[in-house]
């Protein structure tokens, strides 16, 4: 029904948001057959699967890869069982050793692990331990993210109970600039503030989007993006179902305007080893480019921003701030 929304050939695809390890193989299939039926899809592409360590066994593993999947994103978290339960994780530390085992013998060598940082009770020699546990596994990808409490969550009511301390913002500072040392040391390139990659192992799909390429979102809640405007599924299972089975798709469209695009260019870039491209900007128009130059001239005279040819790039010390320097930014 779609189809029309994206013009150029499928470049990468990336199975995730919710748990798609949820799906049989063969439902899997389908949607591959549907994305080969509707699009032409380039060779030797990128196709990355989310999981969770609980529902990945070697045969599973295996049946995937033979269909397609060629690169792995694996919710590990964290290789603490305290971690694990404060975090109310279905895993155990056992399983997230287990499936990563699974994942190299059936063949994977494109594998990202995720891991939480700023947990009250992990302390900075216990996150560094954290980190030397995934440089010895068979991985080439980090994603790293500072712990958030979300509302309505058991986390925000055993903080709100007293049963476990707040987050601490300087817990989470002190892990990330831990984590920067460390990739220095270890040979996995920081390219985002928060992934990390060793032996190429860029993440494809996820640099498309920082760096504004178009993309079709499938599923409730999903998300398109056509350099113009973004397009938001209905945020709810039911209603999703039935506007497919009508073929109506229920769809909010967000008309993205000028100064919208150069926040979010500014937002991401900057978040980036890439930084922010001149030419997107000059894309933009000239008033874009005489902003930036302007307002980004105190973070270059401190710096705190390199100005290259082509870019500007957030030097990496700047990189806890890198939020609050876009905000400067922003139009």
């Amino acid at each position: 029904m779609r189809k029309e929304y994206l013009s150029t050939p499928i470049a990468s695809i990336y199975f995730g948001g919710g748990t798609p390890s949820q799906l049989t193989v063969s439902e899997v299939a389908s949607i591959f057959d549907a994305i080969h039926s509707n699009y032409k899809v380039n060779e030797g592409i990128e196709v990355t699967f989310e999981a969770n360590p609980d529902d990945l066994t070697l045969q599973y593993l295996k049946d995937i890869k033979s269909i397609g999947v060629n690169r792995l994103s694996i919710g590990i978290q964290s290789f603490r069982a305290d971690d694990l339960k404060s975090m109310n994780r279905a895993h155990s530390v056992k399983q997230a050793f287990d499936c990563l085992s699974f994942a190299e013998e059936a063949g994977f060598s494109q594998i990202s692990i995720d891991l939480i940082y700023g947990i009250q009770r992990l302390s900075n020699e216990e996150w560094v331990n954290q980190l030397d546990i995934a440089k010895q596994l068979p991985i080439n990808h980090l994603s790293c993210y500072s712990l958030t409490v979300e509302p309505k969550t058991p986390l925000a009511k055993a903080i709100e109970l007293g049963k476990m301390a707040a987050i601490s913002d300087d817990k989470s500072a002190d892990h990330f600039e831990i984590l920067q040392g460390w990739a220095l040391e270890n040979g996995f390139e920081h390219y985002e503030i928060s992934n990390l990659a060793r032996d190429g192992g860029i993440a494809q799909h996820n640099s498309a989007y920082w760096k504004g390429a178009n993309y079709l979102g499938i599923g409730p809640s999903a998300h398109s993006f056509n350099g113009t405007s973004r397009n938001i599924n209905v945020p709810n299972n039911t209603k999703y179902i039935r506007a497919i089975e009508s073929r109506n798709p229920e769809i909010e469209i967000e008309e993205i305007s000028t100064d919208i695009r150069f926040n979010e260019i500014v937002l991401t870039g900057l978040r980036t080893k890439w930084g922010v491209q001149k030419e997107a900007l000059i894309r933009l128009g000239k008033k874009y480019v005489q902003h930036f130059q302007k307002q980004s001239l105190v973070f270059r005279d401190r710096k705190m921003m390199i100005e290259t040819e082509a870019s500007f790039i957030l030097d990496t010390s700047a990189w806890l701030n890198a939020d609050r320097i876009a905000g400067k930014l922003f139009i």
